[in-house]
């Protein structure tokens, strides 16, 4: 770890003055005007949020390359150079993000504008429910607080609202000629996301089951608890570190959906879903997607989807899960 920042630091040194352009995701905004806002995000959910807002006012570009695992990247330094230029970067925070408060502290972002999603709303610990890899032995579902925040805020539809909010007041405060704009689609949108919380909390509260499966890694503590919607898992968090599940964990999950005929299992966007056909092929439950929306593959990307389309699939899908 050391030397990759090491590394990356002498890079910027000896290249800060060649670079003519960048090897960031290329999916950046469609924009010649130098005078436009730019800014740089690391995920998707503040990309699609920006470009709601602003339109074609700014010059937006995701770091993480389409169809890639964000916890296993690592930036360029022509990435960093890239951050070290714009207006605007926004990042999640937290511990998937540490890479970004090194690289922070080796660049001139004086002039940078940064925000962390986990700064937008409330945030809440990583739990470890019954059944988890690595808590197989605790039989009461009770929860362990491990003192480590979760930073998928943007997974619950009501943490989503108030990171907009905070994205527009930010892009008001350094771009004050289009504020009418920006407002008139924050408003339009904070409508569409109000109308979306909404609709999650009167399925979660008209559904006759109360409890979902999830075979892999799990990002939607927001989700669940914004939700009340109760949940067993493989994993805690997001950890790209997460190995194969030990055969008590998957025998908790196979017996919960037998237990309770959950007629699904979730597995999330990227997975290999092993542990998933592995919980499906010993009980009746079929499989379904959980979409994170950390990143969204290039054919996702071609054909339109959203924060919105996203999540609102997940809804359709929770919808099924939970009807038992």
């Amino acid at each position: 770890m050391v030397k990759k920042y090491f590394y990356i630091t002498m890079s910027l040194f000896l290249i800060g003055c060649m670079l003519s352009c960048f090897s960031a995701c290329d999916f950046a905004s469609d924009s010649s005007d130098e005078d436009k806002l730019e800014v740089i995000v690391t995920i998707f959910p503040p990309y699609d949020f920006v470009r709601q807002i602003a339109g074609d006012n700014v010059k937006i570009t995701q770091l993480i390359p389409l169809g890639s695992e964000s916890h296993t990247y690592e930036p360029t330094a022509a990435e960093l150079l890239k951050i070290q230029k714009c207006d605007l970067f926004i990042y999640t925070g937290g511990e998937s993000d540490v890479w970004v408060e090194k690289i922070l502290s080796s660049l001139e972002t004086n002039n940078v504008e940064l925000l962390t999603l986990m700064s937008c709303c409330r945030t809440l610990e990583e739990e470890t429910v019954e059944g988890t890899q690595g808590n197989e032995n605790n039989h009461e579902h009770e929860h362990e607080h491990e003192h480590e925040l979760d930073a998928h805020v943007w997974t619950s539809p009501k943490r989503a609202i108030e990171i907009v909010e905070k994205i527009a007041d930010t892009l008001i405060k350094l771009d004050a000629q289009n504020t009418a704009v920006y407002e008139e689609n924050k408003t339009s949108y904070l409508a569409k996301l109000r109308e979306l919380d909404e609709a999650y909390a009167q399925a979660v509260s008209e559904a006759s089951g109360d409890t979902v499966i999830i075979a892999d890694r799990f990002p939607f503590r927001y989700l669940a608890h914004d939700y009340n919607i109760k949940y067993f898992a493989a994993f805690k968090g997001c950890s790209s570190d997460a190995s194969d599940p030990s055969a008590a964990t998957v025998k908790f999950l196979i017996d919960k959906v037998n237990e309770k005929n959950i007629p699904t299992v979730f597995y999330i966007e990227f997975s290999n879903q092993r542990m998933a056909d592995t919980v499906m092929e010993s009980t009746s439950a079929q499989k379904a997607r959980l979409h994170s929306c950390h990143n969204l593959t290039a054919q996702e990307f071609d054909r339109g989807e959203t924060y919105l389309s996203l999540m609102t699939a997940n809804l359709e899908n929770l919808k099924t899960a939970l009807d038992y």
